[in-house]
């Protein structure tokens, strides 16, 4: 063999790595580098340019950039020319240095990962020898490998061999955009290593093979006995099943004792079955439409969820599957809230014993936006859950789309995980082998380095979109090569059989025992623990049983315990410098604890959240600035004003009340309504004994959460039997602000209400804010509660509470008119929620109108029947019912209430409205016009004539 090029050169022996080191840091920026390195790399780099490789093929921020902003990529070569003052063995070196680069860029344009042959591989040039200077003289030449992790020195050729075998066979890996050198090498070691391909024992790979047959023999199992019943099959991505199987033991053996897992309809069945136990026969049972109806409305099958406990070899592992609705990827941050919460009841800090694993299809990831806001979620210190383990099955069509012109913008339908920097591990489905080593890699990432991490299996859908549907008529190619593919159990058997692990008799033996399992309607998997019950469970038992929504709770606190509470939220360490504004709402919370001031919202707030930590219930409140409340009234958080670091001295004192209290978690989120909002009900779906409450900026802004709301909030508990105690507070209320800032558009939550699904409240004083809060967690019923909250009454005189009626008082869902006029002489009832029944109450006194009572409903659902018909029965000669809103008249409540309205009113009793005139837009944006509008509904509440 040649003796080692370079071995007394400045590259050789132990400098090779650390020169490949500054030279990769060159790469990505030449001023990042020391002058005299800059310039020896400059030298080293000069090369003619002659004809550009085609861009198309090479996405763009993918390539290392050389000295003078040049791609290094985006030009060819055919030779090495002397450069100035640089050996040529140099130049070679740092060529082989390139060229191993260039295939961690680049190598899995090469690679062999589409199961279908469909795509042609891109010609690179970065990855032909060729294109370095290299000749054939070159090959059986000796040089150093850098940090190619093998020998020290090897030849061309075989370096090419380690390359090739690494990073263009089964495995594409993308990687190197990562900016922690650590990652990178740690990645580079693991793939490099074993040359991305596995030595598995020859029992493992019959089991492997045993997983497979199991995915494909409940697809076809399940279309032979129930033809043309949409199931949404597995069948073409088969590797799935061994895939979550190696993911969990792995994962059962590196300690973790939960794994929270969320996914489409495509191959739910498969997994619900084959990986989480879930009988056949209770899967047959819902074909056939004979499964018991326990809910009000229940959810298709390939909706539902599932939990169980597999035993691995190192303990048991809990699985659960999330319930998940037809919208595409929106359960991505349902599951990481209910992640987050049980990491929180585990104290697991670093997420080491809760793991999420999301299921993605292709398209969807690329296309749907939740996607990008739950990954920008994942490392944000309120929400972060230790890194998820993205499975990608990439079926190359979403739907009938299949171009890639046509789906996504991106190279690659996984593009979007860069933006965390997310390792991503592209893999062919037919290389089974491949596809758990992958998984191995992807789950030892995680766990190392608490990251996101993404794994894409790329293999293909063998039926169309359903099971109903035909996709060669979109799709003639694609599924003419389907049409004769064997499957990958078949394929992976004949290899079996090859190496002489199996005989053929035992492959179809496999197969057969499935069947007869399915015939049976048992599940042949042997490591589900059925009867386990888990010591970390939760009870749900006290909310599950029957309870009268309006019965009545202790939520008033003690006198002196408000007191003592006060004086802990307005202690502030000494030597905290607060914002004068801040000091002066601090010296202010201080006489309201003493009683010589009336409460502001912001302090019946604070001591409700005290109170409820007192008696052991946790608090987390997020949003968009929720520390300090977007309207300037919470301050939870206190800022010092003279740190050096505004973002780290800061003073929360609901976490100084008393020693071992329960967390308060306060969160300013991301600019996000539906991740987060999906985030918090995950975690409240999952503790019922923490307060959870997610605030929007403004009201109106809830609607980019749509989704959330329509399809988890308001019927999750009829869908799915999914209990929920999360609180929404939606600043509502109409002050000239526009149409985007004054509607929460009360109307569309009335409108979801029924089967006493949530509740939706419009509380008028704080000391109402006070006891709703205190009662959604007190009392033992865990429905989403909707407030419609303040915001100019925030600081209205009017609005104060004393702290008696935080003593002795309750949550009233009807106030009855509050001055002294005699119910005799009442001859109109104007009923209304929120800010308006102060500008009505105002009206009334400057107009000294003494014979129209005003009656607050402070709780629109569940509609507070008996306390609404003692109202009714209390002014009896009142012959006139008027509903007065500031919203539009096709908007607010009006459509809602008014026939339970119209149920408690006497035979005698007229019903009329005062309101806006319908509207398209929530409010209007003039000014003027505001003010008109809103005296005009005001007006017309009283107005003579009905």
């Amino acid at each position: 063999m040649n003796k080692p090029l370079l071995d007394d050169t400045l590259l050789s022996g132990a400098n090779a790595a650390f020169i490949e080191a500054v030279y990769d840091e060159y790469l990505h920026n030449p001023n990042s580098v020391a002058l005299a390195w800059r310039e020896y790399f400059d030298q080293l780099t000069k090369q003619p340019e002659i004809a550009p490789v085609k861009q198309a093929q090479i996405p763009a921020g993918q390539v290392p950039v050389a000295a003078g902003g040049k791609s290094a990529a985006l030009e060819t070569q055919t030779e090495l020319p002397e450069a100035a003052g640089v050996d040529t063995n140099d130049r070679k070196q740092v060529a082989v240095l390139q060229l191993i680069n260039m295939h961690r860029y680049l190598g899995l344009n090469q690679a062999k990962l589409d199961p279908l042959g469909l795509k042609q591989h891109a010609d690179v040039a970065e990855l032909n020898p060729a294109h370095f200077g290299f000749t054939e003289a070159d090959m059986d030449k000796v040089f150093n490998t850098g940090s190619l992790i093998g020998p020290e020195h090897a030849t061309l050729r075989e370096i090419l061999q380690i390359l090739r075998q690494t990073y263009c066979g089964s495995v594409g890996a993308e990687y190197m955009y990562i900016s922690s050198v650590e990652q990178k090498r740690w990645i580079q070691a693991r793939l490099e290593g074993q040359r991305s391909s596995p030595d598995y024992s020859a029992d493992y790979k019959r089991h492997i093979l045993e997983r497979l047959t199991a995915a494909e023999g409940l697809e076809k199992y399940l279309h032979t006995r129930y033809v043309g019943q949409k199931r949404f099959s597995g069948e073409g991505n088969e590797s799935l099943i061994p895939l979550l199987d190696c993911l969990i033991h792995r994962a059962g053996k590196a300690g973790v004792q939960q794994i929270v897992m969320g996914m489409a309809h495509r191959a739910r069945l498969n997994v619900l079955v084959n990986t989480l136990g879930k009988m056949p026969a209770d899967l047959f049972r819902e074909f056939e439409g004979t499964q018991p109806e326990a809910l009000p409305s229940g959810d298709v099958k390939y909706h539902q969820g599932f939990s169980s406990a597999i035993k691995t070899a190192d303990g048991i592992v809990r699985l659960a599957l999330a319930f998940n609705p037809s919208h595409l990827e929106i359960v991505n941050p349902v599951v990481e809230g209910s992640v987050r919460a049980r990491q929180h009841l585990l104290n697991d800090k670093l997420g080491d014993r809760v793991l999420p694993v999301l299921i993605h299809g292709d398209a969807a990831f690329a296309g749907q936006g939740v996607v990008m806001e739950t990954l920008n979620l994942s490392q944000t210190r309120g929400y972060g859950t230790g890194g998820t383990v993205h499975i990608i099955i990439n079926n190359q069509i979403g739907f009938t789309t299949s171009d890639p012109r046509d789906s996504r913008s991106t190279l690659y339908c996984t593009d979007v995980a860069k933006m965390i920097e997310a390792p991503i591990f592209h893999v062919n489905g037919d290389d089974p082998e491949a596809v758990l080593m992958v998984t191995e890699l992807a789950f030892d990432f995680r766990m190392r380095f608490h990251k996101d991490v993404v794994i894409d299996m790329v293999c293909f859908r063998r039926l169309g979109h359903n099971e109903q549907d035909e996709p060669m008529v979109t799709q003639p190619r694609m599924y003419r090569i389907i049409s004769q593919h064997p499957g990958t159990r078949k394929k992976y058997a004949d290899k079996l059989i090859a190496q002489q692990i199996i005989k053929p008799e035992d492959a179809e033996r496999l197969v057969q025992a499935y069947r007869e399992a399915m015939d049976e309607g048992d599940n042949p998997n042997k490591t589900v623990c059925y009867d386990y019950k888990s010591p970390y469970a939760i009870n749900w038992e006290p909310f599950v049983r029957p309870f009268k929504w309006n019965k009545k709770v202790k939520t008033g606190v003690a006198l002196q315990t408000l007191k003592q509470l006060a004086l802990r939220l307005t202690d502030i360490p000494e030597g905290f410098k607060l914002h004068a504004r801040v000091e002066k709402i601090i010296a202010d919370r201080r006489l309201m604890g003493k009683g010589e001031l009336p409460l502001d919202w912001g302090m019946a707030e604070n001591l409700a959240y005290a109170a409820l930590l007192k008696e052991g219930y946790p608090v987390r409140l997020s949003g968009q600035d929720s520390g300090r409340g977007t309207f300037f009234h919470r301050h939870a958080v206190l800022h010092d004003q003279v740190a050096a670091d505004q973002n780290e001295r800061i003073y929360v004192p609901l976490r100084h009340l008393y020693p071992e209290q329960p967390d308060f978690v306060v969160i300013d989120s991301m600019l996000s309504e539906e991740a987060v909002l999906g985030f918090e009900y995950g975690y409240a779906t999952t503790q019922p004994n923490e307060l959870v409450i997610w605030e929007a900026q403004f009201g109106d802004f809830a609607n980019g959460a749509q989704v959330v709301i329509d399809q988890f909030i308001a019927s999750g508990e009829a869908k799915w039997g999914r209990l929920c105690g999360l609180v929404m507070m939606l600043p509502h209320g109409y002050e000239g602000q526009g149409p985007e800032h004054s509607s929460a558009r009360l109307e569309r939550y009335l409108q979801l209400c029924a089967d006493y699904n949530i509740q939706v409240c419009v509380p008028s004083t704080p000391a109402q804010m006070f006891h709703v809060l205190r009662r959604q967690m007190i009392r033992p019923i865990r429905k989403p509660l909707i407030i419609m909250s303040p915001k100019s009454m925030l600081r209205l005189k009017e609005s104060t509470s004393s702290l008696d009626e935080l003593a002795h008082g309750h949550f009233y869902p009807v106030i009855s008119e509050v001055e002294a006029l005699d119910p005799r002489t009442i001859k109109r009832l104007i009923v209304c929620s929120g800010k308006i029944y102060y500008e009505l109450l105002a009206y009334r006194n400057e107009q000294r109108i003494r014979d129209m009572a005003i009656i607050r409903l402070e709780q629109l659902y569940p509609f507070p029947h008996e306390e609404f018909q003692a109202e009714i029965d209390r002014f009896v000669n009142a012959k006139e019912v008027v509903w007065c809103q500031e919203e539009p008249g096709n908007q607010g409540a009006w459509h809602r209430i008014q026939h339970y309205l119209l149920r408690h009113m006497q035979a005698d009793q007229v019903l009329a409205y005062a309101l806006r005139s319908s509207s398209a837009s929530p409010a209007v944006g003039y000014t003027a016009r505001h003010k008109f509008t809103q005296n005009e509904l005001i007006v017309a509440a009283f107005r003579e004539k009905i």
